[in-house]
């Protein structure tokens, strides 16, 4: 399991694929109504693929990520890909930085170096932590075709062994959003000893429409709930239960697969109705490339099958996380549950911080002030 040093270098010839795909898309019509009422916008999407094609500059984007030490180690049956950033103080904690769907580590080359080297953004160097960020298996460059799937226990026990037996480390901290946090909340669950504690951004908190009582932070996520199982929702459905059907049309159209994710880029963001307002263009891009270049898309599927096909979901009060764990609520995120709801499920929440923008993506909308927290949740920790 000798790790191998990696650099990230697409061909030419698949650069020159991408745009000549993306000069033959036949858009569809817009249904009458609002742009964003049924789905991505066409406008919209029209002139995403036009840039894209002709002033996105992926080579940049491969630069920017080849800044960072990167490695692929034979795990769990697959090549693992991942980020292995060393701390700069005299002390730096290792951490597991996890994404998610439709993530990827492009999420994370901002808020990295404010991890590892806190004193370069005016922070304290004993803040540092040693950050170690995988593609999630299945995801990216933790990717080939005919692999075996992931769900999250398979991702977390894989993650996990990462951690342990191929880079040494006793203990760590973990910090996820989307299926990164539930991927750190089922370490804590079934490694506690290997964790200090887990940071989340998102939270595992029941959904089930029943369990809500009679305060308002109760009335408000049945609300939010109500929403999300009506409008929201369907994406899961279709990537839990068909998503070999669904990856025929996402990796063999460009288009078509930027359409399926800036959708989220743009619901799940505090931008106001403008994804750019909270994630550049470019970076954005750049994740949609990279599962674009890796044909990932239909394995990136397998946490939502995993979860709609399991006998039971273990994440839940009755298999709490115990560890401590600390809490990011972005004004903007998928769901925020009420702190008593949640508690249920994570019994030893130390930190709940109510952050003043941002939503689902934060180390890409919010890299400081995700980084703060993280900052502070950790350090009595250490």
């Amino acid at each position: 399991m000798a790790p191998q040093s990696f650099v990230l270098n697409i061909p030419d010839q698949d650069i020159a694929d991408l745009k000549s795909r993306l000069a033959l898309t036949r858009l569809p019509d817009a249904a009458p109504g609002e742009p964003w009422a049924f789905g991505s916008s066409v406008d919209y999407v029209r002139d995403l693929v036009a840039y894209w094609k002709d002033a996105f500059d992926w080579r940049a984007q491969e630069a920017a990520l080849n800044a960072f030490p990167q490695f692929k180690v034979p795990l769990s049956g697959i090549d693992v890909h991942y980020l292995h950033v060393p701390g700069v103080g005299s002390n730096p904690c290792p951490l597991l930085l996890m994404h998610g769907w439709p993530g990827s580590i492009y999420e994370f080359l901002d808020i990295i170096p404010r991890l590892s080297d806190p004193a370069r953004f005016g922070g304290d160097p004993r803040d540092a932590f040693t950050v170690i960020a995988p593609s999630l298996p299945g995801y990216g460059l933790s990717f080939r075709p005919g692999q075996m799937r992931f769900a999250l226990p398979e991702m977390a026990d894989c993650l996990h062994d990462l951690m342990t037996e191929v880079l040494g480390f006793n203990r760590f901290a973990v910090q996820g959003g989307d299926w990164g946090a539930g991927i750190a909340s089922m370490i804590g669950q079934k490694y506690p000893s290997s964790v200090c504690g887990i940071h989340l951004n998102l939270l595992f908190a029941p959904r089930d429409q029943n369990v809500t009582g009679s305060s308002p932070d109760d009335a408000r996520y049945a609300k939010q709930l109500a929403h999300w199982f009506k409008e929201e929702a369907a994406y899961q459905q279709i990537q839990g239960t068909k998503p070999q059907t669904l990856a025929f049309a996402l990796n063999d159209s460009p288009a078509g697969l930027a359409a399926w994710m800036v959708e989220k880029f743009r619901t799940w963001s505090d931008c106001d109705g403008v994804p750019e307002n909270a994630i550049s263009r470019d970076r954005m891009l750049a994740n949609i490339s990279l599962y674009w270049f890796t044909g990932a898309i239909g394995s990136s599927f397998w946490p939502y099958y995993g979860r709609l096909h399991a006998p039971r979901w273990p994440i839940s009060p009755a298999e709490p996380v115990t560890v401590p764990t600390g809490y990011a609520a972005f004004p903007k995120e998928i769901i925020v549950p009420p702190r008593e709801l949640a508690a249920k499920t994570y019994t030893d929440i130390r930190r709940w911080s109510v952050m003043k923008k941002g939503g689902h993506f934060a180390a890409m909308e919010q890299p400081a002030a995700l980084a703060e927290e993280v900052f502070q949740f950790f350090r009595p920790l250490r």
